[in-house]
């Protein structure tokens, strides 16, 4: 996941910026390092949180109108009981990912994943905007004129952390440490269900036009299933920028374990197209864990982007229906 490139905004969304800016720096944090969760009193109806990049920003206290602007920051919100009034489309989609449509039904796109679409933000008229893990210093300075902004994505893209940080900033401090309380508890329960199939190497790939990659360390998914006691194969226990290069389906034997997860970011178009040509191509038809019945076709737009606490739910759901039943 790299960082976002400035969008391009016309004039008058320009000249509007530049005058909410010169009005509302003094409501913008300094700069610091390191991410901590804390959350203080600020002025009346205010508080001040501190986000993932050491910036304490006051925000209001139950704030009405929310901007998200990442697929983790829309996951969390909605987990809290927060509907956005604006979100950026997922990764590979034209708007919330595939497993959050249902609940994020007419929330209005104001940006894609190389970053946020100024005028739209601007036109809303959030009360707080989170910036998942936003680091363009021109962009966020835009938001911050129009919004209070917090990034809520540390550099470990740890979903608990921003979970909890995303609370702080909404108000909702006491539901977030019930839904972590609620995941652990079923991460438990779940431990105990798998019975044999505890300790299993599982892998988790997706596909795509340039071929299949695998997901590495530091990344949601690979945290969930570290929660569970898994393995996982090869080059998805070293730390990467989130998926692996792809690899061509000559050397796909490499995503092989004694469970596969695997699919696309999208249900339909190109890329779930050659998936299912894939499935019928013999290097696929020999991996171990396809042979033995182990692998199932997922959501990549739930395993394999960044994630968040509801996506970890379903991925729960997902792996007891795989492996238990």
């Amino acid at each position: 996941m790299s960082t976002h490139p400035s969008p391009r905004v016309r004039p008058t969304a320009a000249a509007a910026v530049t005058t909410a800016l010169a009005l509302a720096l003094t409501a913008c944090g300094g700069d610091g390092a390191g991410g901590s969760e804390k959350a203080k009193s600020g002025g009346a109806g205010k508080v001040t949180v501190t986000d993932a990049t050491g910036t304490e920003v006051e925000v209001p206290a139950r704030p009405a109108k929310v901007v998200a602007l990442s697929e983790m920051d829309l996951d969390s919100a909605l987990a809290l009981g927060v509907k956005p009034i604006g979100l950026t489309a997922g990764r590979g989609q034209k708007g919330a990912p595939e497993y959050l449509a249902g609940r994020a039904g007419g929330i209005p796109v104001v940006g894609a994943v190389t970053g946020p679409d100024i005028e739209k933000v601007l036109r809303a008229k959030p009360d707080v905007i989170l910036a998942g893990q936003l680091a363009d210093q021109k962009v966020l300075q835009q938001l911050k004129a129009i919004a209070p902004t917090v990034v809520t994505i540390g550099q470990d893209k740890d979903w608990k952390k921003a979970l909890d940080l995303t609370g702080r900033a909404l108000g909702k401090q006491n539901e977030a440490k019930a839904f972590v309380a609620g995941y652990d508890a079923k991460v438990a329960e779940l431990k105990k269900k798998l019975g044999s199939h505890a300790g299993a190497t599982v892998s988790v790939a997706r596909y795509s036009a340039k071929g299949t990659a695998v997901m590495q360390q530091g990344v949601f998914i690979s945290d969930v299933l570290k929660d569970l006691g898994f393995k996982r194969p090869g080059i998805q226990n070293e730390r990467g920028q989130g998926h692996s290069t792809p690899i061509s389906d000559e050397d796909i034997k490499q995503i092989d374990g004694d469970w596969l997860f695997i699919g696309t970011l999208a249900a339909k178009g190109k890329d779930a197209d050659l998936f299912a040509e894939l499935k019928n191509k013999p290097a696929y038809r020999q991996l171990g864990a396809v042979r033995d019945g182990h692998a199932t076709e997922i959501d990549g737009s739930k395993w394999t982007s960044l994630g968040g606490g509801l996506a970890a739910m379903s991925v729960l759901e997902d792996i007891d229906k795989a492996m238990t039943t």
